[in-house]
């Protein structure tokens, strides 16, 4: 069985999100009696195929995130990281801590934590086709190109795409991306794949998977979370987590 990593990104700012100090961070907030981030871990580390699994948290986050999640952490088995000042910065630190056995990495959001068995299923299987696959959904909106408040053009929803994640590549190539990088402040990985001339492919993602940003979307995730496919409702894996609805398991 080819194995996979998994680097959960956990150490953005949440500056649209509002709040201050890291009990109101997005991801750490609860999301119906259990954290962003961990629902999201959740969704990985029991498959048989996730062989590590990386959390990246910001360094001023950390001793916080050890101390709140104490009773996870010693349940859960994680690699945590620090983060750096963006995104990019933060994956490569998880990179550098990959095992040389893995054949894969999937970089995922811990702000999307509405992601689906179903989903994780068929971009690993199009990664392990193609080296390269992340999930994405047609742009199905009109485009407005605006500059203030002053609309300049619309723009073609043509061939556009939303990306998600995951995002999924076989490893080397994650690590030349990133060991080729530069100065790129890139917001995905895809990208600086890319950047390599390496074609990337695109799996149909789900509009469930959607990424909390605001407090509207935490709300609206909380909605979501009564309508998700059944199979993607995970046995918990923390002693602590008996507030999960009984029907999931019945």
């Amino acid at each position: 069985m080819l194995k996979f990593a998994v680097i959960i990104a956990a150490a953005g700012r949440s500056s649209r999100f509002g709040g201050k100090g890291p009990r109101e961070k997005k991801v750490f907030r609860e999301l119906k009696g259990r954290a962003v981030w961990l629902r999201s871990v959740e969704a990985f580390i029991n498959r048989a195929d996730v062989a590590q699994t990386i959390v990246v948290v910001s360094p001023e986050d950390i001793d916080w995130f050890k101390e709140k999640f104490a009773a996870n952490l010693a349940f859960l088995d994680l690699d945590l990281v620090e983060g750096g000042d963006e995104r990019a910065e933060s994956v490569q630190n998880a990179l550098a801590r990959v095992r040389s056995d893995i054949d894969f990495v999937a970089v995922h959001d811990a702000a999307r934590p509405l992601i689906t068995k179903q989903s994780i299923d068929e971009i690993f299987k199009a990664a392990e086709e193609t080296g390269a696959a992340i999930l994405a959904t047609p742009v199905s909106s009109t485009l407005k190109r605006v500059n203030g408040n002053r609309i300049l053009e619309t723009v073609s929803r043509e061939c556009l795409h939303q990306a998600q994640t995951p995002q999924v590549f076989r490893r080397e190539l994650l690590l030349d991306a990133y060991a080729k990088r530069g100065e790129s402040t890139a917001t995905d990985e895809s990208s600086l794949v890319e950047q390599l001339g390496h074609p990337v492919h695109t799996v149909p993602g789900s509009h469930l998977n959607i990424k909390i940003t605001t407090q509207e979307d935490l709300r609206m995730a909380e909605a979501l979370l009564a309508v998700l496919p059944r199979e993607s409702a995970l046995e918990a894996l923390s002693p602590l987590a008996d507030d999960r609805p009984k029907w999931l398991f019945s």
